[in-house]
């Protein structure tokens, strides 16, 4: 019987086991890109992958008939297919990897993969006991996979919480500097973590979900309804992770910017001081900008407004935040949408497409063009010239 029945393809065990597939194809695929393009978020991404498959294994196994025979119900007892310690670590490094293509790994590191490694530990340990040791099922007497037991998912399922919490973190301070230090912050704004963060927070609502409705995990009953949302989100992330990376290595360089905190003043002044210091600069920005047309640049940054300037970011970023109440990104781009305005008002668009207009004061996209000027009009580029008969 063992040599007759090896998988059971039902309607269930079928399903998820395309799902399988496919997530070995993406994780290899990725994982190839990322070595020939030395690129370390393809390979976290392609691990998240690979171990979004052997998730699914128990219960595509196990709607596949293995539970129900001898051998191969040993072989599921006993092999670790659910990391679930592993799974939050890797999607949180991939995450930090997006944002730092420079990204190692450092020795402190490690720590955020010791639970997993204690419980490979744990399952060896059982594994040696009952088959080697004691030549009997002790740790598997009540005859439940480990893997589906209700403390190691209630345990995983707060491990990985709490590393999208955290993933979350490190994105949104990301996105705030990026905002205050350079001009083209949609352009590295990265959408597709806030894609992968929703995708990852869906499969965990689910998750708890079935939790409230179905605690007995260990035991199949209506979970291939979760295993069946799960492989479709996974596919979801194979299919677009993928692309994204695709896209990414076409892009030019800079869109790939690592985006460094700023460095507070050493030396502090008074109230009085600090507003004179601030007009001062304002002044200066405003002569940079009106006049010298910086903003033409499609590629500025923070960094090249204090270099102009013969001072540092810090004080720059403070007063555009203080004397124009706005962050950089915004700053910039509402300069480049008043001379397309200038622009509009003496007629070019007759001579000139939009874009071309756009594209010639500085907006390096369609996109991030139309986003800054129905910002600072409320209109469209196109409504505003129909409003005012340009």
């Amino acid at each position: 019987m063992d040599d007759i029945l090896f998988f059971d393809y039902n309607q269930k065990s079928s399903v998820l086991l395309i799902a399988f597939f496919n997530a070995l194809i993406f994780s290899y695929l990725l994982l190839r890109q990322g070595i020939v393009e030395n690129k370390n978020s393809c390979k976290w991404l392609a691990t998240f992958i690979f171990l979004g498959g052997l998730y699914l294994c128990p219960f595509m196994l196990g709607y596949g008939g293995w539970y129900s025979i001898k051998s191969y119900r040993e072989f599921l007892f006993f092999m670790p297919f659910q990391q679930l310690y592993l799974i939050g670590p890797v999607f949180y490094f991939y995450v930090k990897a997006l944002l730092d293509k420079n990204l190692k790994l450092k020795q402190n590191d490690i720590i955020h993969f010791v639970p997993a490694l204690g419980y490979l530990i744990y399952s060896l340990v059982v594994f040696i006991s009952d088959k080697f040791i004691l030549n009997e099922f002790y740790f598997y007497a009540d005859g439940k996979d480990k893997d589906l037991d209700f403390w190691y998912q209630m345990a995983g399922l707060i491990s990985m919480l709490f590393y999208l919490f955290m993933s979350l973190k490190d994105y949104f301070a990301y996105r705030k500097l990026s905002l205050q230090q350079v001009s083209f912050a949609d352009e590295i704004a990265f959408k597709w973590i806030k894609h992968f963060t929703v995708a990852f927070s869906v499969i965990l609502i689910l998750r708890v979900l079935f939790f409230v409705l179905n605690p007995e995990w260990g035991e199949f009953g209506s979970k291939y309804w979760y295993y069946l949302c799960f492989s479709i989100l996974l596919l979801y992330i194979s299919i677009t992770g993928y692309t994204h990376t695709i896209k990414t290595s076409l892009k030019p360089s800079y869109r790939m910017l690592k985006i460094e905190p700023e460095k507070e003043e050493r030396k502090s002044k008074n109230d009085s001081e600090e507003v004179l210091a601030f007009e001062k600069w304002k002044k200066e920005i405003t002569y940079l900008f009106e006049v010298k047309e910086i903003y033409k640049n499609p590629n500025l940054t923070l960094t090249d407004v204090a270099n102009q300037l013969n001072t540092n970011r810090n004080i720059i970023s403070k007063t555009i935040n203080k004397e124009f109440e706005m962050n950089f990104n915004d700053f910039v781009n509402q300069k480049r949408a008043e001379a397309v305005i200038q622009m509009l008002k003496k007629g070019m668009q007759t001579t000139n497409t939009l874009l071309g207009i756009a594209f010639e004061n500085g907006f390096n996209s369609k996109t991030t063009f139309n986003r800054a000027f129905k910002k600072y009009t409320s209109y469209s580029p196109k409504q505003f010239i129909e409003k005012y008969k340009l």
